[in-house]
C-alpha cells in the first residue's frame, strides 16, 4: 500500500518448461534370417551343390582345359596349345561336314516330331468310344529306350528280311539299302528318332490341349466359328507355350542323339550320319582312340551350338508365345 492508494502486488509464478518425453527405446530389428535358419538352408544345399560340382561344373571346366592342350597316345594332356585345336577343327573339311550333318539331323527330327505329335494330339481329343485306349497306344513309343527302338528298326530296315523292303517288293519295287546308302542313311535314322520321341510329344501336347478352358471353345462355336477358325484363333494361340517348350526340348534332344547312330550305322556310311556327339565318341573312345583334346573341342562346340540355338529360340520366338 503506497501513496494512499491500494495496489495489489501480484506475484507471477513462472510455469515450468515443458518436459520433453524421453525417446522411446529403439527396437532392434530382427534379422531376416536367423543364423540357425541359414545353417539349415546351407545344409540342405550341400548335397546338391556337391553333385553339381562333381558331375557338371568340374567336367565342364576339365573339358575346356583339355580342349586347349595336346594329348599323347594314352589321352594324357601334354603341352598348352591355346586355340589351335579349335582352328584345326573348323579348318578340317571333314569336321565341318560333321557340324552340317548335326544341324541337318536336328532339322529332320524336330519339325516332324512337333507336327506329327500335334496332329495326333488334336485327333485324340475326339470324344469317341475307346479314345483312352488310342491315347495310350500313341504314347507307347515314349516307353522305348533308344537301344530298343534301334534294334526294332534294325529289323525293319534289314535288306533281306526287313519289313520296309518286303512292302516295296509287294508293290513291285526294288529294295532300298536304308542304312548303307549315304542318301538314305540319315533320313532313316531320323525316322527312328521321330518315332521314339513321338510318344512324349503326344503326351505333352495332349496335356496342353486339355488345359484349354472348354468355355472358350464353346463361346467361339456359338459365335459361328468353324473348326479351322477355332483351331487357328483359339487352340493354337493358347497352345503356344507348349509348342515353344517342345521346340526347345526337342532341339536339345536331337543335337544330343547318340544311341540310334551308334547301333544302326556307327556314323557311316562314309561319315553320312556322324554328328558332333558321335564324332566326340569316335575321337575319345571308339576303336581304341584316345584323343581327348579333339573330343573336348567337339564337346565345347556342341555346348556353344546348343546354347546359341536355345538363345535364338528364346529371343525370336518367346515374344510370340501367348501366356494366358
Amino acid at each position: 500500500m503506497a501513496g494512499g492508494g491500494m495496489t495489489t502486488a501480484t506475484s507471477t509464478n513462472a510455469l515450468p518448461a515443458a518436459v520433453m518425453p524421453a525417446p522411446a527405446p529403439q527396437r532392434r530389428r530382427r534379422p531376416r534370417y536367423r543364423p540357425a535358419e541359414i545353417a539349415v538352408a546351407l545344409a540342405f544345399l550341400v548335397p546338391s551343390t556337391v553333385v553339381f560340382v562333381l558331375f557338371v561344373f568340374y567336367p565342364l571346366v576339365r573339358t575346356v582345359w583339355l580342349s586347349m592342350h595336346g594329348s599323347d597316345i594314352f589321352g594324357n594332356a601334354t603341352d598348352f596349345v591355346g586355340l589351335d585345336r579349335y582352328a584345326d577343327f573348323f579348318g578340317d573339311p571333314q569336321l565341318r561336314t560333321v557340324l552340317l550333318v548335326t544341324l541337318l539331323f536336328a532339322l529332320c527330327t524336330v519339325l516332324p516330331t512337333l507336327l506329327l505329335g500335334l496332329g495326333l494330339a488334336l485327333a485324340l481329343q475326339a470324344k469317341v468310344r475307346a479314345i483312352g485306349f488310342f491315347r495310350t497306344l500313341m504314347a507307347t513309343p515314349f516307353a522305348f529306350s533308344a537301344a530298343s527302338a534301334a534294334v526294332v528298326f534294325d529289323v525293319f530296315y534289314s535288306p533281306s528280311i526287313g519289313v520296309f523292303n518286303g512292302i516295296l517288293s509287294k508293290l513291285g519295287m526294288s529294295g532300298v539299302e536304308w542304312l548303307t546308302d549315304p542318301a538314305t542313311a540319315l533320313p532313316s535314322l531320323a525316322v527312328v528318332s521321330v518315332w521314339r520321341d513321338l510318344g512324349y510329344a503326344v503326351l505333352v501336347f495332349s496335356a496342353g490341349l486339355q488345359a484349354i478352358p472348354e468355355e472358350y471353345l464353346e463361346a467361339a462355336r456359338l459365335d459361328g466359328a468353324g473348326r479351322w477358325r477355332v483351331l487357328t484363333g483359339i487352340v493354337l494361340p493358347l497352345l503356344t507355350p507348349t509348342i515353344f517348350f517342345m521346340l526347345v526340348v526337342s532341339t536339345i534332344g536331337s543335337l544330343q542323339t547318340f544311341g540310334e547312330i551308334n547301333i544302326l550305322t556307327g556314323g557311316g556310311p562314309d561319315g553320312a550320319t556322324t554328328t558332333l556327339v558321335y564324332g566326340l565318341y569316335k575321337s575319345a573312345f571308339a576303336f581304341g582312340a584316345s584323343d581327348y583334346g579333339l573330343a573336348s573341342v567337339q564337346g565345347v562346340v556342341l555346348l556353344v551350338l546348343v546354347s546359341a540355338i536355345t538363345a535364338i529360340q528364346f529371343r525370336v520366338l518367346q515374344r510370340k508365345v501367348f501366356y494366358s
